[in-house]
């Protein structure tokens, strides 16, 4: 069985109005000092109205589910004891007059200076999967294998259509924002691990990036354990959708070991297509056409249908195969987060949205 550990990242928010409040400190230590979370699954994020829990290493999909749950709870009821409100969405869809303030630590106080409104507009909420694996050259393979597919993952995961109070037309607005960062995007093909290494280097050595966790690839070798993290997903608004794309990504892991090992012949994607077709992924989510493995565009159900058998025996050797089938058939039927966040625009104004995008956090 392969690891996987997933990461959140919440807006801590007004109750009454939906505007970003600078409060972690005071939530992450309401949270930190409970029963319920430990204080290093609760983390700062750059800005202080962004708050990010990490779940422990997880073996199964029922624990990324109980985990997500328990910690969601525990960094809701923290910031309703101060005030607040945690919002599982991938963008602010208000802001205040004045930027919300960063964390004031070494490294994000640097990226203030460097990048200024980019920081100031990090208003951005993110899920990242990690994925064991057995050693940097199998990552470096695997990175290689799996590219073609973040597209369609990111299709999946929209969940930041509205931005200073209005539809921006995008359903991932969230992915527009971080793509005007240096390094951003669907990773490059690398000639293995010592080119991964070598590039890396060549970035921050050049001082085009400040350090190594700037390069804010979609997919990535994590420094700090041995796993790859899949960063292309805006936070879901329920656990259980997050739960579903973390055993796909998994799954995606696991076939491109086997296909690894195997010699498999490796998809090609060019690099022009690949950012185009992210963009489209960012812009219409699954409503249309998603550009799958080949390149080629089709229609969102047939590339997950597709996506489903590529990855069914590592689905049905994890035993995720049913549960996972289930929830992407929901997606497919009630639409993705963001078509949820435009159905209560449309229904219930800025007020329905707040609701629904703090309600999700405390709820499966």
């Amino acid at each position: 069985m392969i690891s996987v550990g997933v990461e959140e990242e919440y807006l801590l928010v007004d109750p009454a109005t939906g505007v970003p409040v600078p409060l972690v400190e005071d939530v992450s230590r309401t949270a930190g000092l409970g029963s319920v979370a430990e204080r290093d699954e609760v983390q700062d994020e750059l800005l202080q109205a962004q708050i990010e829990v990490a779940t422990p290493v997880c073996w199964s999909l029922e624990e990324v589910g109980g985990h997500l749950l328990r910690l969601r709870h525990a960094v809701a009821s923290a910031a309703e004891a101060n005030g607040c409100r945690t919002a599982a969405t991938g963008a602010a869809p208000l802001r205040g007059r004045l930027p919300v303030p960063v964390t004031p630590t070494p490294r994000y106080r640097r990226m203030e200076a460097e990048a200024g409104q980019l920081v100031d507009e990090h208003l951005i909420c993110g899920m990242h999967v990690h994925v064991g694996v057995p050693d940097p050259e199998t990552g470096v393979a695997v990175l290689n294998r799996i590219r073609s597919w973040l597209p369609a993952l990111l299709a999946m995961s929209v969940n930041s259509p509205l931005w200073d109070g209005r539809d921006t037309g995008f359903a991932s607005w969230r992915t527009i924002v971080f793509g005007r960062w240096p390094v951003s995007g669907p990773p490059p093909h690398f000639d293995g691990y010592s080119d991964y290494e070598r590039r890396l280097e060549a970035l921050v050595s050049s001082g085009l990036i400040a350090d190594r966790a700037q390069a804010y690839w979609q997919a990535r070798l994590s420094d700090r354990y041995p796993t790859v993290e899949v960063r292309c997903l805006d936070v879901q608004l329920r656990a259980d959708d997050a739960v579903m794309l973390a055993g796909i990504v998994r799954a995606l892991v696991a076939t491109a070991i086997t296909e690894e090992k195997a010699g498999a012949a490796l998809p090609q994607c060019a690099p022009e297509i690949l950012h185009a077709a992210n963009w489209h992924a960012a812009r219409h989510g699954l409503n249309g056409t998603v550009v799958g493995r080949d390149g080629l565009p089709r229609s969102s159900g047939d590339v997950l249908c597709t996506l489903l058998r590529h990855i069914t025996p590592a689905l049905e050797e994890s035993g995720d195969l049913r549960e996972v089938s289930a929830l992407v058939h929901r997606m497919l039927r009630e639409g993705t987060p963001a078509d949820r966040q435009r159905r209560a625009l449309a229904d219930g104004g800025l007020p329905g949205v707040i609701d629904l995008i703090t309600g999700t956090t405390t709820s499966d």
